[in-house]
């Protein structure tokens, strides 16, 4: 495994992949998504990190992102499985039907 040289912040990827910020924070701090070295949190102060995916992280979130997005169905199913927040499911539904 090549040594990892750089980061992006959340808000980057999320720029790149044409996806809500908040909607990639859910995905990659979902229990059920292992991503064991392609997410660095970074502390910025005591309480305070951020999320860095690695250029491996990027790519899985790309690819994930593509095959929820097949069909509404499928996007919605997505949605239901790894957003936590039932009112920014609804919200993030609500824009997909746009």
């Amino acid at each position: 495994m090549a040594a990892i040289t750089h980061v992006c912040t959340i808000d980057y990827v999320a720029n790149m992949l044409g996806a809500a910020p908040e909607l990639l924070e859910e995905i990659v701090c979902n229990g059920d998504n292992p991503s064991c070295g392609t997410i660095i949190r970074v502390d910025i102060e005591p309480d305070d990190t951020i999320t860095a995916p690695t250029d491996d992280g990027i790519d899985e979130r790309k690819d994930m992102l593509r095959g929820a997005r097949i069909n509404t169905k499928t996007w919605h199913a997505f949605l239901d499985d790894f957003v936590n927040d039932a009112e920014r499911v609804a919200r993030i539904k609500a824009q997909s039907l746009r």
